[in-house]
């Protein structure tokens, strides 16, 4: 088996995704933190690019979605009501 660029990309979106996860178990992040829909979506766009070399329909279906609901976890926190800084 070759390993070529793309395939190393997928693993790191694998990891970002893995690491994502084990980072809101142990409750270091929360769901609701900008960092962990980064790390999902950058983890699903990277598994996306690799699958694009290596096409599989039900993976890119699986990231696909993962990917877009990383968006909207994005756009949920860009529009959030941020608090007010006392002075």
């Amino acid at each position: 088996m070759r390993y070529a660029w793309y395939d190393f990309a997928g693993n790191v979106g694998v990891g970002l995704m893995v690491l994502g996860y084990l980072l809101l178990q142990a409750e270091k992040i929360r769901s609701s933190d900008l960092s962990y829909s980064l790390m999902n979506g950058a983890g699903a766009l990277l598994v996306v690019v690799s699958l694009l070399y290596r096409f599989n329909l039900s993976a890119f279906l699986v990231e696909g979605f993962w990917f877009l609901i990383s968006v909207y976890g994005l756009v949920k926190f860009a529009i959030r009501p941020r608090p007010k800084e006392s002075r």
